[in-house]
C-alpha cells in the first residue's frame, strides 16, 4: 500500500516562499506523472501543478503560474513544490499524488498558511 507524505508547510507572510516535499513509501514515485493539489475548507481539492514522469515538462494552474515550480529528485525519489510570492489565497492544505486517476490514497497533506 502506497503512503504519501507531504512536508514543508508552515506559516509565511505574503510575498514569502516555501518549499514542499513529497515522499512515498510502498512505491517509488519514479515512472509516474505526479502532481500537487490543494484544498481549502468548503472547496474541492484543486490541481496546482503537475510534472511528467521524466521530469521533462510541467504544467500549472493559472492561479500559480509564474510563482510555483514543481520539480523532482530522482535520486531521492522526491517531488517538490517551490512556492514563491505567496498570496493569502494560497492558504490551503497541499497534497501530492499521482497525476492520473485512479489516484493513490491521499496523504495527510501539509498546511500552508499565508498571513498579511
Amino acid at each position: 500500500q502506497v503512503q504519501l507524505v507531504e512536508s514543508g508547510g508552515g506559516l509565511v507572510q505574503v510575498g514569502g516562499s516555501l518549499r514542499l516535499s513529497c515522499a512515498a513509501s510502498g512505491r517509488t514515485l519514479s515512472g509516474w506523472d505526479m502532481a500537487w493539489f490543494r484544498r481549502t475548507p468548503g472547496k474541492e481539492r484543486e490541481f496546482v501543478a503537475g510534472i511528467r514522469w521524466s521530469g521533462g515538462s510541467a504544467d500549472y494552474s493559472d492561479s500559480v503560474k509564474g510563482r510555483f515550480t514543481i520539480s523532482r529528485d530522482f535520486a531521492k525519489d522526491l517531488v517538490f513544490l517551490q512556492m514563491n510570492s505567496l498570496k493569502l489565497e494560497d492558504t490551503a492544505v497541499y497534497y501530492c499524488n499521482s497525476r492520473a486517476k485512479p489516484q493513490w490514497p491521499w496523504g495527510q497533506g501539509t498546511q500552508v498558511t499565508v498571513s498579511s
